[in-house]
C-alpha cells in the first residue's frame, strides 16, 4: 500500500477555528473544530492552545495521516493586528477586524496624511494605520515597545517556527503605509514579507504534544482566509468572481491588471489583482434573525410583496467603510412573515454583493463569467437568490471547507514545485452550477436600484442614531 501524503492545514475563521489533515486528493481525512465568538480583541495564547489540542486530537483520530504530514499551512481572518516587541513577545491582546474604536482618531489622522499619498484614500477605522494611531494615543507605552505588527496566522506561524514574518497579501495595507509610519511618529512595524505560498520556516524542535513530532516540516507563509478560500473554490483565475459567505461576506473579482474602484480594495495576489473585499455582514445576519425566533430556511425564489433589508447591522466595510451604518427593514406589511423576512435578509446581502461586483467589473472593464460561492451561506436557495440578483451563474463547490482545501492546494503546489493553478484545477471540484432566471434578474435589478436609494436615505439616520447612542 502506498503511504499517505498529507498536509496539516489550519483556518482561524470568524466563528470557529479548524485544524485538519488533508490528503493529496484534497479530501479531509480528519478535522477538529472549536467555535468561538469574537469581540474587538483576542488573546493569541488561546489560538496557540487550540493548535496544540487540535493537533493531539488529529493524531489520535488518524495516526497514519498525522505521521505522513509533509507541510503545515495556516490561514486566518485578516484586518487584525498582533503587536510584538523586539524579543518576539506579544505586547497586548490582538486587535481584531471587528474593532471600530479607531474611528475616534480618524479626523486628526487624515489631517496629518499627505493627500497625494496613494494609501491616504484607503485609511478608515478598519485600516491598520488607524488602529496603530489609536493605540499611540490610548496606549503609548505599547507603541513605544512595539517592533512588529503581525496578522493572526503570522503569530501562529511564529509559535510554530520562531520566524517573524508575514505575506504580501495579508499585510498589503500595512506595506502600502510603510512610508507613512515615521511621519506619524509610529515605529517601523512591517515584518519581512513572503509570497503567499512560499515556505517561510520549519516547525521547530521541542514543541508540546503532537506538534513535537512535526519538527523540521516546512511551514508556508500562506495568506489570509479569503486568499485560501478563493484557491479552494477554484476561483484563482482572471475573470472569475468569488464570494465567501461566512460570518461576514467577502466578494471580489480577479483581474490580470491593476484597477481601482470606489470603496473596494485592490490587492496584488501575486500577479492577479483582487478587486473587492470584506463586508461587515453575511450569514451572521441570518444568525441574528434566528436568535429573534425567525427561522431562516431557504425561502422561495420570489416574493410577490418585496421587502428590502439593509444588512449593515454592525456598520459596514466594503463598499461604504462606515462603522455608524445600521440595518433596516423597509416595506414590511401585515402580509409578511418569517419566510419573507428571511428572504429579505438573504437578498439584502446579495444586493450588497451586486454593488461590489458592479464596481469591480466597471473598473476592470470585464464582466465576471461566473461567481464561485463557498462558506456557511453557500446554500442552494441563497445561491439561487445571488444568481438572480447578480445575473451571473453561481457555482457551488464540492468541498465544504474551501479555506482548508486552499491551504492544502498551496502546500502541495509548494512541495511539488508546480503552479498553484494546476493544483487548483485538479483538486477544487465544482458540484453545482445555478444559472440566473431572466425574469427574476430583471425584477432584482429594479429592486437593487431601490436598495441603493434606501441606503442613501437611511445612512444619515443611522449616523444620527449612532451619535445619539
Amino acid at each position: 500500500m502506498t503511504p499517505p501524503r498529507t498536509v496539516l492545514a489550519a483556518d482561524l475563521g470568524g466563528s470557529s477555528f479548524r485544524l485538519a489533515l488533508l490528503g493529496r486528493d484534497g479530501a479531509i481525512r480528519a478535522l477538529h473544530a472549536a467555535p468561538h465568538r469574537l469581540g474587538t480583541e483576542a488573546d493569541p495564547e488561546e489560538w496557540w492552545r487550540f493548535v496544540v489540542a487540535a493537533a493531539a486530537a488529529l493524531r489520535e483520530a488518524d495516526p497514519p495521516g498525522f505521521a505522513a504530514v509533509q507541510a503545515v499551512a495556516v490561514t486566518a481572518f485578516t484586518r487584525s493586528l498582533v503587536l510584538l516587541d523586539a524579543a518576539g513577545q506579544v505586547l497586548r491582546p490582538a486587535l481584531l477586524w471587528t474593532d471600530t474604536r479607531a474611528e475616534a482618531v480618524l479626523p486628526a489622522l487624515r489631517d496629518g496624511l499627505p493627500p497625494d499619498h496613494p494609501e491616504a484614500a484607503q485609511v478608515n477605522a478598519f485600516h491598520p494605520l488607524a488602529r496603530l494611531a489609536w493605540l499611540a494615543e490610548t496606549e503609548p507605552d505599547v507603541i513605544a515597545r512595539a517592533a512588529s505588527a503581525l496578522e493572526p496566522k503570522d503569530e501562529i506561524n511564529r509559535r510554530l517556527t520562531g520566524v517573524v514574518a508575514s505575506d504580501t497579501v495579508s499585510s498589503a495595507r500595512l506595506a502600502a503605509s510603510r512610508g507613512l509610519l515615521a511621519p506619524l511618529g509610529l515605529p517601523p512595524l512591517l515584518p519581512p514579507l513572503r509570497r503567499p505560498a512560499e515556505v517561510m520556516g520549519r516547525v521547530r524542535a521541542g514543541l508540546p504534544g503532537a506538534l513535537g513530532a512535526l519538527a523540521g516540516r516546512p511551514v508556508l507563509a500562506m495568506a489570509n482566509d479569503t486568499w485560501a478560500a478563493v484557491t479552494g473554490l477554484g476561483a484563482m483565475r482572471a475573470g472569475l468572481a468569488y464570494c465567501i459567505s461566512g460570518t461576514t461576506e467577502v466578494l471580489g473579482l480577479l483581474h490580470d491588471a491593476p484597477a481601482a474602484a470606489p470603496g473596494l480594495l485592490t490587492v496584488d495576489w501575486d500577479g492577479l489583482w483582487q478587486l473587492g473585499g470584506p463586508s461587515q455582514h453575511g450569514a451572521d445576519a441570518l444568525a441574528w434573525l434566528a436568535a429573534l425566533g425567525v427561522a431562516a430556511a431557504d425561502p422561495p425564489p420570489a416574493d410577490p410583496l418585496p421587502v428590502l433589508f439593509l444588512p449593515s447591522l454592525s456598520g459596514e466595510r466594503v463598499p461604504h467603510w462606515d462603522p455608524a451604518l445600521r440595518g433596516a427593514f423597509l416595506g414590511l406589511s401585515r402580509g409578511h412573515g418569517a419566510a419573507e423576512m428571511a428572504r429579505a435578509v438573504m437578498q439584502g446581502v446579495a444586493f450588497n454583493n451586486a454593488t461590489v461586483l458592479a464596481r469591480a467589473e466597471a473598473a476592470a472593464g470585464r464582466a465576471a463569467t461566473e461567481l464561485r460561492l463557498g462558506g456557511g451561506g453557500a446554500t442552494p436557495g441563497w445561491a439561487r437568490i445571488r444568481a438572480d440578483v447578480l445575473g451571473r451563474p453561481v457555482v457551488l463547490t464540492a468541498c465544504a471547507e474551501p479555506g482548508l482545501l486552499g491551504a492544502a492546494i498551496a502546500a502541495f503546489a509548494a512541495l511539488e514545485g508546480r503552479p498553484l493553478g494546476a493544483l487548483q484545477d485538479e483538486l477544487a471540484r465544482p458540484a453545482a452550477r445555478i444559472a440566473p432566471d431572466p425574469a427574476r434578474h430583471a425584477a432584482a435589478r429594479r429592486l437593487h436600484a431601490l436598495f441603493r436609494q434606501a441606503e442613501e436615505a437611511v445612512a444619515p439616520l443611522s449616523r444620527a442614531l449612532a451619535a445619539f447612542a
